[in-house]
């Protein structure tokens, strides 16, 4: 982290001239007309979720994309909380191809964690921000149908593991979602889908996140990561993939471990017309305005053409 990063955000805002503040507002003002009653879908992680200056910044950059027209939906994770509420029961988290391994035991803490701490924690920071949010997971409305999923070796297809109650999306129905939007509503929605047999099942809030990107027909999906983004085998950041390039880059093993599933899934949304998606660095204060709202972008962007 720079220097100025570490200071006062107040104070350094207050050096800014105001000619230089109205420059920065009218720098906005296209990306506003552009992205106008469209919606965003921010999966919501790593770093941001943590450090609680991040977490301010987070909070009032969701809020502002709502005043000025723009229809966010927070989709999150939890990994960290998660790892620490099973370190209090004396369990570690394992896993297999940057997917969580998720016993019965797991699939209590899990729903616990995601459903009711950190869900809570992000609905109130929106709240005080000024912002209207409202908490989900996918049973609420029956809108994540989910079923076991088997997941595949990497080097062997064939072979598949069994990484317990861990769920592949099988449909989603967003009109809860959408009747919140209509409302002027913030929906934040913990990844728990549900089975036939009413059984729940833990899913990769990437995965969450790209298809419901893809059911709300959004316009941009937000991946917030720990790292600048993309890059490649030299540590360089690699600002603009296309599908060709994502598939290259699987093939020689530069995406790996827990990048595998938010790759995929960006990828996806993106040939599902989703019109960018962008994977960028959680831990750059205001990194969603930066990315949605000015020509700085703060990671990598996948565009579906």
């Amino acid at each position: 982290m720079s220097d100025t990063q570490e200071l006062d955000p107040t104070l350094e805002a207050a050096k800014v001239a105001p000619r230089v503040k109205a420059e920065i507002l009218s720098e906005a003002l296209p990306f506003i007309r552009k992205f106008h009653g469209r919606t965003i879908v921010i999966k919501y992680g790593g770093n941001a979720m943590t450090d609680p200056a991040l977490q301010q910044d987070f909070a009032e950059d969701v809020v502002l994309l709502k005043l000025v027209g723009l229809n966010p939906v927070v989709v999150h994770g939890g990994g960290p909380q998660i790892d620490e509420a099973l370190a209090k029961i004396g369990k570690k988290g394992t896993f297999i191809q940057g997917m969580r391994v998720t016993d019965d035991e797991t699939m209590e803490v899990v729903e616990w964690v995601l459903g009711g701490e950190v869900q809570g924690d992000i609905v109130g920071l929106i709240n005080h921000a000024g912002g209207k949010a409202v908490g989900l997971t996918g049973r609420d409305g029956g809108m994540i149908r989910a079923r076991k999923l088997l997941l595949p070796d990497r080097d062997d297809p064939t072979k598949l593991h069994d990484i317990g109650s861990v769920g592949e999306i099988t449909a989603i129905d967003p009109a809860v979602v959408k009747a919140l939007q209509d409302d002027q509503f913030i929906p934040v929605i913990a990844p728990i889908g549900f089975g036939e047999d009413n059984e729940t099942y833990n899913i990769n809030a990437d995965v969450v996140a790209g298809k419901l990107a893809e059911v709300l027909k959004a316009e941009k999906l937000v991946l917030l990561t720990n790292i600048k983004g993309v890059l490649d085998k030299n540590g360089e950041l690699l600002t603009k993939l296309t599908a060709k390039r994502i598939d290259e880059l699987f093939a020689d093993g530069t995406i790996s471990g827990g990048m595998m599933p938010k790759i995929s899934s960006a990828l996806d949304a993106a040939k599902a017309g989703v019109h960018a998606v962008h994977i960028i660095d959680g831990r750059v204060p205001h990194c969603l305005l930066l990315e949605i709202l000015t020509e700085k972008g703060v990671g990598t962007m996948i565009r579906s053409y």
